[in-house]
């Protein structure tokens, strides 16, 4: 499914976006319903969203609770406050940890920051993780807040949910639907089927239970690439398409030193060529961390940042430098991102971001490098055909996407479909992985490059 142009005219990507955060905030501000549910895509200005739909409750007098699921995720959230509305009172509630947020928040004057959620009562705007918005209880507060925004919602737990839910009156829940599915430590098998589901994620359940609840989306990713949106949306976002806010000349990645002929570099071209680019090693059966493959991605990003790349886009039209804080490498386990950084060191590369999906959730990067989470395998295992995790690895870049994969995948799948039991009661989760990772190998084969030959 793709997403028409309206009747009579063109996309125009600012206006749709415009359209769909002025009726997110709307009802936000001024609906009825205890909640309201927004799906954005990779890179559609979620953030964004969540900023300033806190600004403008503030503005309203509403105070206001918001939501994250990480440290890092709220100390980002407090930063971006402070950056567009310096004279705005927020709150920081942090746990009793040796080193609980970000010491950057030091030094906002217009932050306050205390362990104890009575502490910052009164202010405009207080923010934390669910994990610590848990432990605070009604009783210990004057009233409940008003309203509270849920960020990065669909990676919330709905046993976290119902643990603050006495918190606030009325909600503003904003994630991606196309990421990872929540953490648990334990198997959920005993409560699948059950219409309160601990383990599935607080939007599903929310739902489930308020059918009626408003529903947006966020029509265009600012992050990706015209090259790249189709094909995301496509594979990851069947019932919730979206589209590019750039065309496919508004951003171009050159390189000052030409190719040496060898398969890195082959594939480099072609990426920056097409936004995409496969390079495949010869089909065999490797241990986890394949020393071949680690090496190949380790090759790739060296030639990256010798061949001098430079970017441009629609936020500069000068030249930006493919340095490697621009870079990132992505995989699917940590002792394979371990691998790679060793890699990396070997051939004198520092400051690149070498990371699992899971932490990679929300990043962006001029250029990503990923190991594919089948390369090498001689089974597909329900990890390693989460969805949500090459959706992550396939929707971090602005630039170009590099693959480094071992031929023979697509057989493998073949030889592997899907054998999850059946549960009653129980929602099939759609776009299903094997579905999805074929369809992405697809594309992929087009941008492939052989190496060696």
């Amino acid at each position: 499914m793709r997403l028409a142009p309206p009747a009579g005219g063109t996309f125009d990507p600012g206006a749709e976006a415009t359209r769909a955060t002025d009726a997110i905030l709307h009802d936000t501000l001024h609906g009825t319903h205890r909640g309201v549910v927004v799906d954005s895509p990779p890179g559609a200005g979620k953030s964004t969203l969540v900023v300033r739909a806190a600004r403008e409750l503030a503005a309203a007098g509403r105070p206001l609770m918001v939501i994250a699921q990480t440290n890092a995720q709220v100390d980002d959230l407090v930063l971006r406050l402070a950056e567009k509305d310096p004279e705005l009172p927020v709150g920081r509630l942090h746990s009793s940890d040796p080193d609980p947020y970000d010491k950057a928040l030091d030094d906002l004057a217009n932050v306050r920051k205390s362990t104890k959620a009575g502490d910052l009562a009164g202010l405009d705007v207080v923010i934390s993780t669910a994990a610590k918005w848990a432990h605070v209880k009604v009783d210990q507060l004057d009233a409940p807040w008003g309203h509270a925004i849920v960020d990065e919602a669909y990676q919330m737990r709905s046993d976290a949910l119902l643990a603050v839910a006495g918190l606030f009156e009325r909600a503003l829940f904003v994630g991606d639907p196309g990421q990872l599915d929540p953490f648990s430590i334990v198997g959920a098998e005993q409560w699948a089927g059950l219409s309160y589901d601990p383990s599935a994620s607080a939007v599903s359940t929310l739902l489930a239970h308020n059918p009626e609840l408003p529903q947006h989306r966020l029509p265009v990713s600012w992050r990706l690439p015209a090259s790249a949106a189709p094909l995301v949306s496509d594979a990851f976002y069947p019932y919730t398409p979206f589209r590019s806010g750039t065309g496919h000349d508004d951003r171009a990645l050159t390189f000052g030193v030409p190719s040496d002929g060898s398969g890195p570099d082959q594939v480099i071209d072609e990426a920056a060529r097409a936004g995409w680019g496969l390079l495949e090693l010869p089909a065999r059966n490797t241990p986890r961390t394949d020393p071949e493959a680690v090496r190949a991605v380790a090759l790739v990003v060296r030639r990256l940042l010798d061949r001098g790349g430079a970017a441009t886009s629609e936020r500069d039209p000068d030249p930006t430098p493919l340095t490697a804080d621009r870079i990132a490498v992505g995989t699917a386990h940590r002792d394979q991102a371990a691998a790679v950084r060793a890699a990396l060191a070997d051939l004198g590369v520092t400051d690149v971001t070498v990371d699992t999906a899971n932490r990679l959730q929300g990043r962006e990067y001029d250029v990503t490098v990923v190991l594919h989470p089948l390369s090498g395998r001689p089974d597909a295992t329900a990890f390693h055909l989460e969805t949500g995790r090459l959706c992550v690895l396939a929707s971090r870049h602005r630039h170009a996407c590099i693959v480094v994969c071992r031929a023979g995948v697509s057989d493998l799948l073949d030889d592997h479909p899907s054998t999850e039991p059946v549960q009653l009661g129980v929602t099939v989760k759609f776009p299903d992985g094997w579905e999805a990772n074929h369809a992405v190998l697809a594309r992929l084969s087009e941008h492939r490059v052989t190496w060696p030959r």
